[in-house]
């Protein structure tokens, strides 16, 4: 039908789209609508959320497992050197992802004390479980299997609840323009996250240079700080330049 292929063609555009913006777009009813997404979801081109509907990217994208082991030595760089930046006492959020998978695993061997760690990332707060002298909070909200995060309004509503001292997040891509992410509500939550701290560090590893994602995340004024493997040269031939102190460089 069509009027099917029209819709699946909207959200492969888009990711994700609200059941109302669907409905606006292709000037048809709240009911029509959820019949087309049904059909949709029954052929598995798309997954059915609350109030809307995922293209079939979360059964594309690579699975946290997959890209676990993913320039994995740049990771645990990376996150030896991010676990010097938390401090005792403060509270830090750790992103989906798995350069934060590391970052967790770093701090079971090097705990910092009197930490609290707020994530979305449930394979981080299973890895954190049982570390002396750290809390561990996730916040709620709808489960993408395959990336093995939290997400969505009511996962924004609850990170709010909190008063976050720094953050680390990560990325699918950087480019000169800035950094880019697989999917509009994973980005819509991080896009909070960075409202919510006062230090929002980005962590992306050297096979991110260069590639692009779906959806945009942040134009480099809107950094505080990019932790990578990747050196300033490089960066610079790439057409990136950072203001100083924007940079932290675990090469």
């Amino acid at each position: 039908m069509a009027r099917r292929e029209e819709l699946a063609k909207l959200l492969q555009q888009h990711r994700y789209m609200p059941l109302t913006e669907l409905c606006s777009r292709l000037n048809i009813s709240v009911a029509t609508a959820r019949r087309d997404l049904a059909a949709l979801a029954r052929d598995k081109v798309i997954t059915r959320t609350r109030g809307g509907a995922l293209v079939d990217f979360n059964q594309r994208f690579p699975s946290f497992r997959e890209r676990q082991f993913r320039a994995s030595l740049a990771k645990r760089q990376m996150a030896l050197v991010a676990i010097k930046l938390i401090k005792p006492g403060t509270t830090v959020f750790l992103d989906a992802g798995t350069t934060t998978y590391a970052i967790a695993e770093a701090l079971t061997v090097q705990p910092v004390s009197r930490v609290t760690v707020v994530t979305n990332n449930l394979p981080v707060a299973e890895m954190l479980t049982g570390v002396q002298d750290m809390e561990i909070h996730v916040v709620g909200g709808q489960y993408l299997a395959r990336q093995s995060v939290l997400f969505g309004e009511q996962a924004r509503r609850c990170l709010r609840l909190w008063k976050l001292d720094l953050a680390f997040i990560g990325g699918e891509g950087m480019t000169q323009a800035g950094l880019w992410n697989s999917q509009k509500d994973v980005v819509a939550f991080q896009k909070t996250v960075v409202e919510l701290s006062p230090r929002t560090i980005c962590c992306l590893d050297s096979t991110k240079l260069g590639q692009e994602a779906p959806e945009f995340l942040l134009p480099w004024a809107e950094v505080d700080a990019l932790l990578t493997d990747v050196t300033a040269e490089q960066l610079k031939a790439a057409g990136i330049k950072l203001a100083k102190g924007q940079l932290i460089t675990a090469s």
